[in-house]
């Protein structure tokens, strides 16, 4: 299927993910002046009017840089909303993302009909991240456009199915946009991505270390230090399961490898869950594909570089497989 319009200008196939308080209109105009996808959690813009502020900065920057660059327009950017009984500010933020007609919203841990249908009334289109099949079937009954599987090794809230299951499944019975995400690191994954039926990666730990993310130095540092290996999978610390640094659980007092269950039902995102850690402030998220991470960027150069990748990656595999 072909991708909606709203895609034409991407000069790599790849979504930024939106990063819970690391994500701000700095990193999200870097990104979609670089040619993806950039994207932010409504809740980052706090107290609640500061994300019309936000939306105001990013509308006005981008379109400066498209009346200047006319030859290599920006992306389109969007924002992510939590669909969650916990979150109080969904109808302001909702109304705030209507006032500036935001191009794409990606919903999270919920789909509402309702939602969808107001993103259509102004000419969006809405993505929705799922962690299975099951929950990719109600997103498209409730009106979603698009999917995006969040699969084995993502950074943040993930599953813990195999893209390749999940793609395959997902792919029998839709052929709507899908952007997957899990582990994607380096350019050769985002071809990857799409050699399992994908349209478009979805990455959001690379852009963890970058000059422009909202992210502490040590968090960075970690991002670039570390290794699959270094990936821990709890619910302890929303109530939802999730991937994060396991420097980041010992720095907190808390032993990794022995931490106790969660509960979803106290879950309240982004306040620690069960333990007055917070997530994503003193435990950090990432997915496992940070191996490919080896220094600190400019979203440009990490960019630049994923391109290089995903280039080389395509090129080689001219000839090599003419059966």
């Amino acid at each position: 299927m072909t991708l909606p319009a709203i895609f034409d200008n991407l000069r790599l196939p790849l979504i930024g993910s939106p990063l819970f308080i690391v994500s701000g209109p700095e990193l999200v105009i870097a990104q979609c002046k670089a040619g993806i996808v950039g994207s932010f959690p409504a809740l980052n813009a706090r107290p609640q009017s500061m994300l019309d502020e936000w939306m105001h900065q990013i509308t006005e920057e981008l379109a400066a840089w498209n009346r200047d660059n006319p030859d290599k327009p920006a992306a389109p950017y969007a924002v992510n909303q939590i669909v969650h009984k916990s979150n109080d500010r969904l109808d302001q933020d909702m109304e705030t993302c209507a006032k500036w007609k935001v191009p794409l919203i990606i919903t999270s841990l919920g789909a509402i009909e309702d939602l969808n249908k107001a993103v259509h009334s102004w000419g969006g289109i809405t993505l929705h991240d799922i962690i299975n099949d099951k929950f990719a079937h109600k997103a498209i009954e409730k009106g979603a456009d698009g999917l995006i599987p969040v699969a084995a090794g993502a950074g943040g809230h993930a599953g813990v199915t195999s893209p390749f299951a999940l793609m395959q499944e997902i792919r029998e019975w839709f052929d709507g946009p899908v952007a997957l995400s899990g582990a994607i690191g380096c350019g050769a994954s985002i071809l990857g991505a799409q050699a399992m039926g994908a349209d478009l990666g979805y990455m959001g730990s690379a852009f963890i270390a970058t000059k422009e993310a909202n992210a502490d130095q040590g968090y960075k540092d970690g991002i670039v230090e570390g290794k699959a290996k270094d990936i821990v999978y709890s619910d302890l610390f929303t109530g939802v399961s999730g991937n994060y640094l396991r420097g980041s659980i010992e720095n907190a007092g808390l032993d990794p490898d022995n931490l106790p269950q969660g509960d979803y039902k106290t879950m309240n995102f982004g306040s620690g869950g069960n333990t007055d850690k917070k997530a994503w402030k003193d435990i950090w998220g990432s997915g496992q594909g940070i191996g490919a991470i080896d220094e600190v960027r400019s979203v440009q150069e990490m960019v630049d570089k994923l391109t290089n990748e995903y280039r080389a990656a395509r090129d080689s595999l001219k000839g090599r497989f003419d059966y």
